[in-house]
């Protein structure tokens, strides 16, 4: 598996209409994609919880060449066209969870550098331990938590059906999930 993600910021000014209505345009094509798992956009707005404005994009690909086939894909083009070539940051997965949810409408994330001294091996042991328990918990969908070799920075994101008290999170405005099923039964 691979987590991947882009964000693109936008004007102050620019009308998030125009998001929303991309967003739900194209987002059928997103329901069948091949080699993804799931796909979480969201859409942060200026004065209504966002610092700014901006819309990103969260996925999970079953592989690497899932990832990359779609970076050379139409779909990613038309991305490109319209909002330029995004920085596109991946991580690969340590913990990969899936909770009773059957959607999400929130993502959070949290992110850490890991210190040079820290053995990977057991941070991916209580990262997997701790990805469990978040998953058993109500409303969860899942939770990625992926290590950033480049930079040695760890992330979590976590889909949840409701906001959780004092954890920062925004609003997906889609998900895809059309191998969710599939990881699930793993």
């Amino acid at each position: 598996m691979l987590i991947a993600r882009y964000r693109h910021r936008l004007p102050a000014d620019y009308d998030m209409n125009r998001i929303r209505a991309r967003v739900a345009e194209r987002a059928p094509a997103w329901d069948v994609m091949p080699g993804l798992v799931l796909k979480a956009v969201t859409i942060e707005e200026r004065g209504r919880g966002g610092a700014t404005n901006a819309y990103s994009s969260l996925y999970l690909w079953q592989d690497a060449s899932a990832a990359a086939a779609f970076l050379a894909a139409p779909a990613f083009r038309a991305v490109v066209d319209s909002f330029g070539r995004p920085r596109v940051e991946t991580w690969l997965p340590s913990a990969v969870d899936f909770g009773p949810a059957a959607t999400a409408l929130f993502l959070s994330e949290e992110s850490r550098l890991v210190a040079l001294e820290e053995d990977l091996a057991t941070l991916s042991e209580t990262e997997r331990t701790r990805g469990r328990a978040i998953a058993g918990e109500p409303g969860i969908l899942g939770t990625l938590v992926g290590l950033d070799p480049e930079g040695w920075r760890l992330t979590r994101f976590t889909l949840r059906s409701e906001p959780a008290a004092g954890t920062p999170a925004v609003a997906i405005a889609h998900l895809a999930r059309p191998g969710l099923a599939a990881a699930r039964g793993r």
